[in-house]
């Protein structure tokens, strides 16, 4: 996941480097979603590409872009956006639904948890259970787990039609009962966690 800062132009620059990587199949590299912060450390955009098949086409794509003039020129003007920036190699939980894109004026909610080291098991294994109690909106869009880059490092990525109903949901959710059991247990085997509120970008494939 990259952060990018300067909502106006760093949208724009993230939207030439979109479709870049479109018009480059050979890249293998498939854009999965794009994101500002409306609530959260403002100025902040996160994307999430999907390399299909894993390192090895990282290390292809990473190659490829390098000798790409139009990537280079992207890379020069990215500079003056900036205020910091911040990648994550993730991998997808097994038990999270499979991720499926999003239409309409949706919102989005990603809470990214830091474990303490060596408890990444024991989350999985509470929240293979805890994600039965969120389904039947259809609200979990992804859930990562951070492989290179900050590790022990988690990200549930939730969507909602607005504010109001993501309260809701939520609400519904402790009313079922071994919710909060579920949530008892994960608790302690975390260091910290944030929430930030997302709103697609234009070119954004879900929306």
């Amino acid at each position: 996941m990259d952060f990018y800062c300067n909502y106006c132009q760093a949208s724009i620059f993230r939207e030439k480097k979109a479709n870049l990587i479109k018009n480059c199949p050979d890249l293998q590299i498939e854009l999965v979603g794009s994101w500002g912060v409306s609530v959260g450390d403002q100025d902040q955009f996160l994307h999430i590409c999907r390399y299909k098949g894993g390192y090895s086409t990282i290390d292809k794509s990473g190659a490829m872009l390098k000798n790409n003039q139009d990537a280079q020129s992207l890379l020069k003007e990215r500079a003056g956006y900036l205020r910091s920036r911040h990648s994550q190699f993730i991998l997808p939980f097994s038990y999270w639904p499979e991720i499926k894109m999003r239409t309409g004026n949706s919102i989005y909610e990603v809470r990214s948890y830091t474990l303490k080291p060596g408890t990444m098991i024991e989350w999985g294994n509470n929240w293979a259970r805890a994600i039965n109690f969120r389904r039947e909106n259809e609200e979990a869009f992804a859930g990562f787990f951070s492989q290179v880059g900050r590790l022990y490092q988690v990200h549930h990525f939730w969507t909602y039609a607005d504010l109001q109903t993501r309260k809701e949901t939520r609400e519904s959710a402790w009313r079922k009962p071994g919710w909060d059991e579920c949530v008892a247990y994960t608790v302690p085997l975390i260091k910290k966690m944030e929430s930030r509120i997302l709103y697609p970008l234009s070119f954004s494939p879900t929306h």
